[in-house]
């Protein structure tokens, strides 16, 4: 089996919780810090193996093998990749039965993670997710005043549209924005257009 670690807790001594995304569902099993396997690190995609006992009402991480990737080398690359995760966990915490999306997300996102921008590549996925999950407000209605919102838009948490009169921050024209609701890439946007939508995904997907 294989998943993404999206969360670890310690306990006693060394031991952890660990919670790990799969195709198709959330788990939560238990490390024994004694074990000999790979080093257990948040965002890092495993292979492994759940043991159960009837002693335990959760399972024991087992046969754990790092599936690494290049860019994982890159710490700039895998700071923001373990903030995503963070989030994405808890996004997700509360499902244990998910579809694969979410899973498969993350197969794409770090893929492209290699010969890409890494900020641009979870914008993407963001944006990739909003529409999955019916979030992507491509109607261009003010949240705050329920009005249309046309010709210069700011964007809150969840890339949600409001007038500049209504909610402060970096203002965008809104073709640009129409256009990256509908082609979910940030091809066209300026850096600093990208710095701004990032700090808007770590407030919480």
């Amino acid at each position: 089996m294989q998943g993404y670690i999206l969360n670890t807790v310690k306990v006693k001594d060394e031991d952890l919780i660990v919670s790990l995304l799969t195709q198709n569902s959330l788990k939560t099993v238990y490390r024994f810090y004694g074990a000999r396997h790979a080093t257990i690190n948040l965002g890092y995609k495993i292979d492994f193996e759940i043991e159960r006992s009837p002693r335990s009402t959760i399972g024991m991480l087992r046969q754990v093998l790092h599936l690494s990737s290049p860019w994982l080398i890159d710490y700039h690359k895998f700071y923001l990749w373990q903030h995503f995760c963070k989030l994405l966990y808890q996004h997700l915490r509360d499902v244990e039965v998910l579809d694969s999306f979410y899973f498969e997300m993350l197969e794409t996102a770090s893929n492209k993670m290699t010969k890409q921008n890494p900020k641009r590549v979870l914008i993407e996925s963001y944006l990739d997710l909003l529409e999955h999950e019916g979030r992507l407000h491509r109607d261009f209605t003010c949240f705050l005043c329920n009005q249309k919102v046309e010709e210069q838009v700011v964007l809150a948490r969840g890339f949600l549209p409001a007038h500049p009169h209504c909610l402060s921050g970096k203002v965008y024209a809104e073709t640009k924005v129409k256009a990256l609701f509908e082609q979910r890439n940030t091809l066209f946007l300026e850096d600093e257009e990208s710095d701004v939508l990032w700090h808007l995904i770590e407030e919480g997907l």
